[in-house]
């Protein structure tokens, strides 16, 4: 356990073996690490929000597997490839709202199954790539996210009138606490901070968890970009006093029509900014796009038990008695999404996405089995003996 965060704002510690969290429940007012020892801890901490975020539901559900079976002991390829399957499967029930986790378990499950036949790995080699599959995951994020945050700050700076004084409002969390580092919205906040072209930044309470007072409050005033808390319900009011440049934020799952599951909250901010005809932009890695999905009304949307609403860290604030309904997130449709969605590999508006990230989606499948393919051959010359590797 620690009680300080180190600069770069880590929710995230791993070397092999070992994974620990930041409790996002304590903050803004502690700090603690806390162990994710295996997939239970892994599920726990995914369903009570310890960790939020859906690049770092999957980054954590992922190492949550490996931690877990770095310290087991195998029989067989096949024994290996059914534990790992189970294991990601039991982690997507978590919060399954978020496709992220879902899309690693089919990638990693898949790699999987497709080298259970190799003789000429060994059962350690075969753990390794594993393993290394969900580092994988964890190593990526931080490049993908400035990617975004490029291609994101440079759609914005391309499309507005006052280049040196952009006004930006963002929701939920987005940045370095909900992925491995940087960030997908507030990834494209901190571009346009680092070109020095921010002028204000507005951020939304989110209720029921206050992820934006909490969370995204805390990065901002981490990184010295000006900013200012703003409740929920005051968005209008916002954008009819003060010249708004664009709406930025995350995703937790797009599907093929572009239709977009967000924190509960986005919807009615994307109807505002097209009413007030401010661009509204969805900033996330092509992890998070679902072609299986048609449209929005696919999306089963996660509800969260009644307390989240009625008391605040124990303190009851809601009348005893009173029913609650607390969905977790809302869609919002194409339609709406009027700057485009913001990915790794540029701007797409909302009808493209389909075309576009599908090619992308297959792509990148394809390059991540080269990956694991050109790992296994380097593990291929390699057998166990006495829970050891020696070199045939």
């Amino acid at each position: 356990m620690s009680n300080t965060v180190d600069s770069n704002l880590k929710a995230i510690r791993y070397d092999r073996g070992n994974l620990d969290i930041l409790d996002q429940l304590q903050l803004p007012t502690h700090t603690e690490y806390i162990p994710i020892k295996n997939t239970e801890d892994g599920w726990d901490a995914i369903k009570q929000m310890k960790v939020r975020g859906a690049p770092a539901i999957a980054i954590v559900g992922c190492l949550s597997m490996a931690v877990e079976i770095y310290h087991m002991e195998f029989q067989s390829h096949q024994e290996i490839a059914d534990y790992v399957k189970d294991k990601l499967n039991y982690l997507v029930t978590a919060r399954p709202t978020a496709v992220n986790m879902k899309e690693a378990s089919d990638w990693i499950s898949k790699m999987l199954q497709e080298l259970t036949t190799d003789s000429d790995l060994s059962v350690h080699a075969f753990k390794e790539l594993a393993i290394e599959a969900a580092e994988i995951l964890f190593e990526d994020d931080v490049t993908i996210n400035k990617d975004i945050g490029r291609h994101g700050a440079e759609h914005i700076l391309n499309h507005c009138q006052d280049k040196d004084n952009v006004n930006i409002l963002t929701h939920c969390n987005t940045g370095s606490l909900a992925t491995a580092g940087y960030g997908t919205a507030l990834g494209v906040i901190r571009a346009l901070h680092e070109k020095n072209r921010i002028k204000h930044v507005y951020c939304t309470e989110t209720r029921p968890y206050n992820q934006g007072a909490r969370l995204t409050a805390y990065e901002l005033v981490h990184e010295n970009i000006p900013a200012t808390l703003i409740l929920d319900s005051m968005p209008a009011i916002l954008m009819s006093h003060h010249d708004i440049t664009a709406v930025v934020v995350g995703a937790d799952r797009v599907v093929a029509n572009g239709d977009t599951a967000n924190k509960i909250g986005t919807i009615q901010i994307a109807i505002i900014a097209k009413h007030f005809k401010v661009p509204f932009y969805v900033a996330c890695p092509l992890t998070t796009f679902d072609p299986s999905k048609e449209s929005g009304k696919e999306i089963a949307i996660e509800e969260r038990p009644h307390i989240e609403m009625t008391s605040i860290k124990g303190q009851r604030i809601a009348a005893h008695g009173i029913d609650c309904w607390n969905p977790a997130f809302d869609v919002t449709p194409a339609e709406l999404i009027t700057g485009g969605i913001v990915t790794e590999y540029g701007v797409f508006k909302p009808s493209e996405i389909k075309e576009k990230l599908t090619a992308k989606k297959m792509e990148k499948d394809k390059m991540n089995m080269n990956g694991q393919m050109r790992r296994r051959s380097s593990y291929s010359s390699f057998k166990t003996i006495d829970n050891g590797m020696i070199q045939q």
